[in-house]
């Protein structure tokens, strides 16, 4: 039987600064075509756009599809289904 050995060594010798800098490079990229990153360090989901103040709702998949379904029968866009369900939802409240 032979004994199995793995260098652990190896995988911490990947130099940092290519690292970095591979990953600056496509940033920058992105960047450069429209991309921003807006997630917030240290938190889940996204902030609200900068731009409309959009709040980006996680969902479950079949609610995602039945409000894209619903909004393409409809001929109006995502957002609206989700303002006329929260408009409910605080009518549901009083």
């Amino acid at each position: 039987m032979t004994d199995f050995k793995l260098d652990l060594g190896a995988l911490k010798r990947t130099p940092k600064a290519a690292t970095e800098a591979a990953i600056a490079k496509a940033d920058a990229a992105g960047e450069a075509r429209g991309f921003v990153d807006r997630s917030p360090r240290g938190k889940p989901g996204r902030r609200k756009s900068e731009r409309t103040g959009q709040v980006h709702a996680k969902v479950l998949p079949h609610v995602s599809d039945e409000i894209a379904e619903e909004a393409a029968r409809r001929g109006v866009v995502q957002g609206v289904i989700i303002e006329e369900a929260w408009a409910l939802y605080k009518a549901g409240r009083e």
